[in-house]
């Protein structure tokens, strides 16, 4: 392992950060960033993102840096990952890529910090030129660390932690930092707009989908959950992915009229999560949200570990079956343990926390 922990720091460095996606892992390295940013106020910040998730650090393009609208870094830059593994060796795929490493040379990046610690990650921060790329000693594809010069090992148990120990690499130790998101005045009056129809401050957001089977709670028992909740003088949202979302219509059939589904952009999901009392969900990017919102949550777990990766800086509980074990293969059928997990333990430590956030 290398470091650059014991020498003086930059007053105002030039730092690059690779986290291109998903919604959680993106979330999950924003307190180490919020803590660079606290420690070197003069540094420029940018970040490389799927264009997906860029309205997690910026409402617009045209959004000034560290504004309410893009408050966290100075600049965002898109890497259209999607499409490349759609089209690896086209000419629109080279094009991007050259695209990218212009824009990224450009701003003369002097750090380059590799939150993914894949080898696509990797190579984007090398791409931008910067002459120190830090990365983990350990990432998730070991080829990356062909491209990093300051590798960290990490000792941390949660992934929050971690980030602020790969970002301690420019010379000053990191805690995670209070996150703020970006804030969209239209967005944010039709939030308001959706509290005042639909829950008249008593809102629960349920968010049955999770990245892959393993780590769905049946939606049958969100619909319970919701029903329950509603008897209670609760009222439900769902989060539904699209019109046509099949979990978040199972969760409204079986909830006796108690859900609304609701269908968000990112903006609008951050807008409405902002305001609510309680959101209920597996490891999914919108219990992670709720986190980085510091808005109470209520996680339920079966193949991922909350040690590594629960909900982080807010009121929670988590409900993870004693017998589950770690398992990050992407089965389609929900993990046995998150199976044993039933609706009266939900109920209950929900209408705690509820209860607690009156």
């Amino acid at each position: 392992m290398t470091s650059d922990l014991h020498r003086k720091p930059d007053p105002a460095p030039r730092i690059l950060v690779v986290r291109t996606g998903a919604m959680g892992d993106i979330l999950h390295g924003m307190p180490a960033i919020a803590a660079l940013r606290q420690a070197f106020p003069q540094a420029e910040i940018g970040w490389v993102v799927e264009p997906h998730w860029a309205p997690l650090l910026e409402t617009s393009a045209t959004a000034k840096p560290r504004s309410a609208e893009r408050p966290l870094v100075d600049r965002v830059h898109f890497a259209e990952t999607r499409a490349w593994s759609k089209h690896p060796v086209s000419s629109t795929t080279l094009r991007s890529i050259l695209r990218l490493r212009r824009e990224l040379r450009a701003q003369r990046y002097e750090i380059a910090i590799d939150l993914q610690g894949s080898i696509r990650s990797a190579i984007i921060a090398k791409l931008s030129g910067a002459k120190q790329i830090v990365g983990p000693a350990k990432p998730r594809e070991k080829q990356a660390t062909w491209m990093y010069g300051t590798r960290i090992l990490t000792q941390a148990e949660h992934v929050i932690e971690q980030a602020c120990e790969i970002a301690s690499a420019l010379g000053v130790w990191l805690l995670p930092a209070q996150v703020s998101l970006p804030v969209d005045a239209e967005v944010e009056r039709w939030a308001e707009a959706q509290i005042d129809v639909q829950t008249k401050g008593h809102g629960v957001l349920l968010a049955p989908s999770a990245g892959w089977g393993a780590k769905q709670w049946p939606a049958e028992r969100y619909g319970e959950l919701a029903s329950r909740l509603g008897r209670n003088g609760y009222s439900v949202l769902v989060n539904a992915v699209d019109e046509h979302d099949p979990l978040a219509a199972i969760v409204v059939r079986t909830s006796e009229g108690a859900a609304t589904p609701v269908v968000a952009s990112i903006a609008q999901l951050i807008a409405l999560t902002r305001r609510m009392r309680l959101v209920i969900a597996g490891d999914t990017g919108p219990l992670h949200l709720a986190a980085a919102l510091q808005t109470p949550v209520l996680g339920i777990f079966g193949p991922t570990d909350p040690v590594r990766n629960g909900p982080y800086g807010t009121r929670s509980r988590v409900l993870r079956d004693a017998g589950s074990v770690r398992d990050h293969r992407r089965h389609a059928a929900p993990e046995a343990g998150l199976l044993r997990i039933s609706v009266d333990q939900v109920e209950t430590a929900a209408l705690e926390l509820l209860e607690n956030n009156a």
